[in-house]
This record gives C-alpha cells, structure tokens and sequence, in this order.
C-alpha cells in the first residue's frame, strides 16, 4: 500500500518574493489591473510506502525530508497533508 503526500513550501512572512512580483507587474501591464499580490510556492508529491498503513509515521519521515532538504526553515514555512491512501 502506498500513500501520496503533498508538501507545499512558501516563503514566510516578510521575506521578499521577486518572482511573485514581477509575475504581479506582468499581469498587471497585461491588463489584469485588478490583481494585487501574487505569491509563489512549490508542491511536492512524494509517494510513500508507509509501514503497516502508519499515517503518523509517515507524516514524520516527511516532516524529517522537508527539515533536511525539501524546505530552508530559515526563509521557508511548509505544510504536509496526505491526499491519497488507496487502501484506507
């Protein structure tokens, strides 16, 4: 059985965006005059097999994998949330 396991990383408050800004000014000289703010992040599905159906346990390893080298917990904030388990 395997489970499949979202990890969206975004920078965290305050720190700068320059791609989400110039993606801001691009749509806004494209005539998207009504958009704001534009922030961006990156997804990760990671597909995990989990010991005996283990959910929590898997939320941990993933939890470790963002802590060593999915996420920079210096400028980065993450959530991990499991979207798929075929066999539950």
């Amino acid at each position: 059985m395997t489970m499949e396991v979202d990890v969206t990383i975004k920078l965290k408050h305050g720190v700068a965006d320059p791609e989400g800004e110039n993606t801001k000014k691009a749509l806004n000289l494209l005539g998207f005059k009504n958009v704001r703010s534009v922030k961006t992040m990156k997804t990760f599905r990671i597909e995990v097999e989990p010991e005996k159906g283990n959910e929590e346990k898997v939320k941990q390893e993933v939890e470790e994998m963002c802590r060593k080298i999915l996420a920079n917990p210096v400028i980065h904030d993450y959530a991990i949330k499991v979207v798929k388990n075929p066999k539950s």
